[in-house]
């Protein structure tokens, strides 16, 4: 039950909802993550931890990036059938539509060169 209640919990919180739908389009680093929320690198690390240990969401290094993507649902069988049906929910609701289309064209190289 305590791996149910791990997903659960992840879930529960908007901002991880938002990651989950923005990672069903494609692979993203932390700072593409951050700037497409608006939210602080802390802030999104945390939430990104979570998710992770829900099995929810997979890390790979990549020289200096760690990439972050949906995970493949075999560390949980409810984190793989939350996964499954997320992506059929909410992409009618306003709020991830919009998010989606933003993080279309948010580009780490273009963020780099900002900071």
């Amino acid at each position: 039950m305590k791996a149910f209640i791990r997903v659960m919990k992840a879930v529960s919180d908007p901002t991880r909802v938002k990651i989950l739908k923005i990672l069903e389009k494609r692979m993203m680093c932390v700072c593409e993550l951050q700037t497409s929320l608006g939210a602080a690198q802390s802030t999104t690390s945390k939430h990104l931890k979570i998710l992770e240990d829900a099995g929810l969401v997979a890390s790979r290094k990549d020289g200096l990036w760690v990439n972050y993507t949906l995970a493949d649902g075999s560390q949980s069988p409810f984190a793989a059938s939350l996964l499954g049906n997320l992506r059929h929910w909410l992409n009618d609701e306003p709020e991830i539509a919009a998010l989606v289309e933003k993080t279309a064209h948010i580009d780490r190289f273009e963020i780099m060169n900002r900071n």
